[in-house]
């Protein structure tokens, strides 16, 4: 089974999900899915991590909250991931903190759905972590918010057609499953998210300039235009596959091989953010890259 993709997204953008997709057999993944269309198993989250409750007799069931610039994740770690629950247990708050993990939503009554993420992993980061990975997410949501406008262009939104435009298979299904169960979709509600996330990392007393909503999405790369190019992206999966061990291989020395190769720093994070949208390499735990 192939491994799920770790989806970048806002805390205000997941919080909104009222929607779970389950999967037909007892080990197919399920999915929550976002209102912009995410198609969530997966998700990586970097925010500062600001409370740790203990909710269980046993003290085997853990509570935090990690906040980034939109809204707040609810983390729940249990007695099934020993290790990162002690590892958030130890951590002192508030804390810069990056957090794969699995979506987890909870259906108390028909209609209504509480979304959290069970953590598989956990690690303290620092601040510049934390604001390279809002910018990411900021790329993410537009890419999201771009799709979602295509597909309402359409007479009558389906996966095949949005393919065709270029977007990935599981965006695709993601926001048709959208389109059909959040019906009135308010795409500038979520740019403004954007600008939201961004003040967070102008010097304090500067603004935003004031974009419209189709000033934002014209100065948007596309799907289809290349951002990196596929040989730079080969030559970088090559250099992964040869320094790859069984583990995986550390981010820093792939930018290092990289800049050997003559490839810059910046066009190398590119790649390896590209490489991992496509699911062709994927991080086990933080700092660390491994082939599909």
């Amino acid at each position: 089974m192939r491994r799920e993709i770790a989806w970048r997204v806002f805390a205000d953008e997941y919080n909104d999900a009222t929607l779970e997709v389950k999967g037909g057999g007892e080990k197919e993944p399920s999915y929550v899915i976002t209102p912009l269309g995410a198609k969530i198993n997966r998700v990586f989250i970097v925010g500062v991590l600001t409370d740790i409750e203990n909710i269980s007799e046993e003290g085997k069931m853990l509570r935090a909250h990690v906040s980034d610039p939109t809204g707040v994740f609810t983390i729940y770690s249990g007695k099934y991931q020993p290790d990162v629950t002690k590892k958030l247990s130890e951590i002192d708050t508030p804390a810069f903190v990056a957090i794969t993990g699995k979506s987890r939503a909870f259906e108390p009554e028909k209609g209504v759905i509480y979304v959290s993420v069970r953590p598989e992993n956990v690690c303290e980061v620092d601040e510049k972590t934390r604001n390279f990975h809002i910018l990411e997410t900021c790329k993410h949501t537009l890419e999201r918010i771009e799709a979602m406008q295509e597909a309402l262009k359409l007479s009558q939104p389906n996966v095949y057609d949005l393919q065709k435009l270029g977007y990935p298979k599981e965006l695709c299904e993601g926001i048709i499953n959208a389109i059909k169960h959040y019906r009135n979709i308010d795409l500038q509600r979520y740019i403004d998210l954007i600008s939201e996330a961004l003040n967070y990392l102008i010097p304090l007393g500067e603004e935003l300039p004031v974009i419209e909503k189709t000033e934002m999405i014209e100065e948007t790369p596309t799907v289809n235009e290349k951002i990196v190019p596929d040989e730079i992206e080969n030559m970088v999966l090559e250099i992964i596959k040869d320094l790859e061990s069984e583990n995986g291989v550390p981010w820093d020395m792939i930018i290092e091989k990289c800049n050997e190769a003559g490839i810059n720093k910046d066009l190398a994070e590119e790649a390896l953010v590209s490489l991992m949208d496509k699911g062709i390499v994927f991080e086990p735990s933080l700092g660390v890259i491994k082939t599909t």
